[in-house]
């Protein structure tokens, strides 16, 4: 279910080819190479523009205004004015920086779309944005202000904005002016030319971004909810035969079948297989027995957005499109995320209703009634609470969740005077997908942490029993890092212990 490969140390940008891994792998500092073709791509795009210029026509934001000024014609005099002014104008965002890693991600699908040859910039802006990239030199873009057409505007320009020298930006650990930042790294800021400032706004780089490091983890937290499942499959005695392979064939369902395998791949030689294990109940809860039932959807919901995301990430998605091979500059509408903006909301169900089901195996490992053990996984009820409070901290996570979950996309608020009169807004569905997948794992490390102390208890009253070969190491994995609770302590530490050896299993 989960491939673990090394990230790669370098990527080559071609125009194509980027894979959801590859972001991975841009997103923890690889080193990027341009293709030597692309050059010319770019300066034939290029050509196009220039031609038209030549020869007068009316080009949407090469030669005219935007959005409702569109009918607004441009002198030669002021087009390079024009260009300049989009990127300060809609470097409107505001609130919490987005992450840095997300902010590189962006700058690198934007290059790579740049190289497809369509977009009409000069290779100075290319090799300008390749320059800032290989320097370490982030812009500071805030995260509120897309609505997800035309695309990512409001965060793109703040992207923008570094290429002349303006804004800020974060450099060699410091947040600093972008003036400051070129003068220290030696480079002279960017002139803008006619199509460039609206060429670098009009996308979905940053949602992209945003979104598909998310799925990445989520994808994660999808094996790392079979394994801590597969616990407390062990801790709390719970019957097997659910996961019987001929069970999830009968289903047909893809996601179901893989994860039930990997179930039983964790629970391989347990005592739960033991014909003299005596299971405490007929039938298990809903939260056990349907474990590949709903983690399966999960996992082929992610699967189908990562279709979306890897498409995307081939896209040209800017505006208006440089056509080369008719030698044409035509408008469209490729920056609307709806595409995102729908298929991220569906991982945001995704990724939550894995956080919902742990919670309630986390119930039970607390009830009496049902672990048979201590209330709480206490070593003293009553003068101890236990694991009490982690149940209150996973529920409260499931309740944001809940609400996370509701759909940006199935929402649109007009703009610039009824010209973008729907909307995506695929940045609010990707922030929340990243929320959730946040969320989600500090819900799995409440369930990791007590499946493993159930798991203790059990092993103290001497009882026959034999964890299955990936529940040995699973939980082995933990304990190298959180000793069972002895007594009552402060919980917050262990469950970010938990979190952090959940992100490595």
């Amino acid at each position: 279910m989960k491939e673990k490969t090394q990230l790669k140390k370098r990527i080559i940008l071609n125009g194509s080819d980027l894979k959801l891994e590859d972001l991975a792998a841009i997103a923890a500092g690889a080193k990027i190479t341009l293709v030597r073709s692309a050059r010319k791509r770019v300066n034939n795009s290029r050509k196009i523009v220039e031609s038209a210029l030549k020869k007068d026509m009316a080009v949407y934001g090469v030669n005219t205004g935007f959005g409702y000024l569109a009918n607004e014609k441009i002198s030669s005099g002021e087009r390079a004015k024009l260009q300049k002014n989009i990127l300060r104008s809609h470097a409107a965002g505001w609130g919490d920086s987005l992450p840095v890693e997300i902010v590189r991600v962006a700058m690198v699908l934007r290059l790579n779309l740049f190289l497809k040859g369509f977009s009409g910039v000069r290779w100075e802006l290319v090799e300008m944005l390749y320059t800032l990239i290989s320097k370490d030199i982030y812009p500071v873009v805030p995260e509120y202000g897309s609505v997800g057409a035309s695309g990512d505007l409001i965060p793109l320009a703040h992207i923008g904005l570094a290429l002349i020298g303006e804004g800020k930006v974060l450099y060699r650990g410091k947040t600093i002016s972008a003036k400051q930042a070129f003068k220290k790294a030696g480079l002279t800021p960017l002139v803008l030319a006619e199509k460039e400032g609206l060429g670098f706004v009009n996308g979905t780089d940053l949602m992209l971004s945003v979104g598909a490091i998310a799925l990445i983890e989520g994808f994660r937290l999808v094996d790392a909810a079979s394994k801590v499942a597969a616990m407390s499959f062990e801790a709390l005695k719970a019957r097997p035969s659910p996961l019987h392979p001929a069970i999830h064939r009968a289903r047909t369902q893809l996601g179901q079948i893989e994860i039930a395998r990997a179930i039983r791949s964790q629970l391989k030689s347990s005592y739960l297989y033991d014909s003299e294990t005596a299971h405490p109940r007929l039938q298990d809860p809903y939260s056990l027995r349907c474990v590949p039932q709903v983690h399966g959807a999960s996992l082929d919901a992610l699967k189908d957005v990562r279709r979306i995301v890897e498409r995307e990430l081939a896209a040209i998605t800017d505006n208006p499109i440089v056509l080369p091979r008719e030698k044409k500059i035509v408008s469209g509408g490729n920056f609307h995320g709806q595409y995102l903006a729908l298929y991220f909301d569906l991982a945001c169900m995704a990724v939550a209703e894995l956080g919902s089901i742990s919670e309630r195996r986390l119930e039970l490992l607390l009830n009496p009634e049902k672990s048979g053990l201590s209330p709480f996984l206490a070593g003293k009820p009553g003068v101890e609470s236990g694991m009490m409070a982690l149940q209150y901290l996973a529920a409260s996570l499931v309740n944001e969740n809940k609400i996370l979950s509701h759909p940006a996309s199935t929402d649109s608020i007009p703009g610039n005077v009824g010209i973008e009169d729907h909307v995506s807004m695929g940045m609010t569905s990707a922030r929340k997908f990243a929320r959730i997948v946040k969320n989600t794992e500090a819900i799995l490390a409440c369930e990791f942490l007590a499946s493993a102390q159930a798991i203790d208890l059990l092993r103290k009253r001497k009882e026959r029993f034999r964890l299955g070969v990936g529940t040995r190491k699973t939980l082995g994995s933990l304990r190298r890092q959180v000793k069972p609770l002895g007594g009552d302590r402060e919980l917050s530490g262990l469950v970010e212990k938990a979190r952090q050896v959940l992100s490595k299993i």
